[in-house]
């Protein structure tokens, strides 16, 4: 497993040396807010590819309003109803054009975002039922689940960060802990707000930086970050995979808080590469970069790349050129 990490310069210089075309092209799987791709696509250039942001997926028969789902897939919350739900739990991508819209892509992205709709869960869940927080957006989340859904039947390596790997999680099979502050409400435990910084007086949100324990030597993350202690991962999230019982998927990093483990990173034993991270290496990569004030509060510029360098030396490991 950790191979790849002694010949991955020598890897990604082959690949460029052979011309700009020979970059792999990695996807950012679509959503609707155009700004929050700088990052990474700053992320993937930083690691010697080629960002390319995909075109929506939409499921055969279903209506749209220019790019948005019409009203009638929506509750007031925003949230997929379960009948459209089941229809792309069951059909998926089939009967969309998936194959040509994915075409020249060897990798894929999922981006951070909001809540996804607890209908598309294996066992659907009610709405966690707090409005002000990160309102399910049901157009992104379908397409989303169809992109998962094709690039995992595919093989196609997939990199899913904090929302991405939730989705990874959902398209598994596994449930969401829909809201973290709430569950350890629950059980009488203090959430610490380790996992997303508490509002300030002008009621603005940042990323925090903790620790995330590797739990399994021979996973993706441990021969990504070469230790058993990620230090100082930005995180901002609310929600998280709760369990992988009975699916694919392996859980290979957690954050220890006030005796629970929140599952930090979840690989698919199944696949090539399929990682899954709930922190941001994305945000560490951009604060460098652009020598943002707080930078040095996050993980190092050198170790948040390799999380983008490890999706590309896996897929120039499987591409012929």
């Amino acid at each position: 497993m950790r191979h790849w990490i002694a010949t991955l310069l020598l890897v990604v210089s082959l690949a460029v040396a052979a011309g700009e075309d020979a970059r792999i092209r990695v996807g950012l799987a679509w959503q609707p807010n155009e700004a929050a791709y700088e990052r990474v696509v700053l992320s993937i250039e930083a690691a010697g590819g080629e960002a390319v942001i995909l075109p929506q997926l939409r499921p055969a028969g279903f209506d749209y309003d220019n790019m948005a789902l019409c009203p009638k897939y929506t509750d007031e919350m925003g949230v997929l109803r379960q009948q459209y739900a089941d229809i792309v739990k069951r059909d998926t991508y089939h009967g969309t054009d998936a194959d040509g819209l994915l075409a020249g892509v060897q990798a894929v992205v999922f981006l951070g975002g909001g809540d996804i709709s607890s209908t598309l869960f294996a066992v659907p869940q009610s709405w966690h039922g707090i409005a002000d927080d990160s309102p399910a957006d049901a157009t992104r989340d379908v397409s989303e689940f169809l992109t998962m859904a094709y690039c995992l039947d595919h093989d196609i390596p997939v990199l899913g960060l904090c929302r991405g790997m939730q989705m990874l999680g959902v398209v598994s099979g596994a449930p969401l802990v829909q809201d973290v502050g709430k569950f350890f409400d629950e059980m009488g435990k203090n959430y610490h707000f380790l996992h997303r910084m508490q509002r300030d007086a002008e009621g603005k949100r940042y990323y925090t930086p903790h620790d995330v324990i590797v739990t399994d030597t021979t996973s993706l993350l441990y021969a990504i970050a070469g230790t058993g202690v990620i230090r100082d991962v930005p995180s901002w999230h609310h929600q998280v995979v709760g369990d992988v019982t009975g699916t694919p998927l392996r859980i290979t990093g957690v954050t220890p808080t006030d005796g629970v483990d929140i599952i930090e990173a979840i690989e698919r034993t199944d696949k090539t590469f399929a990682l899954g991270v709930q922190f941001h290496p994305e945000e560490a990569i951009k604060k460098h970069l652009k020598d943002e004030r707080d930078a040095d509060r996050f993980m190092p510029l050198e170790k948040a790349v390799k999380y983008f360098t490890a999706l590309i030396c896996h897929t120039i490991k499987t591409t012929s050129y």
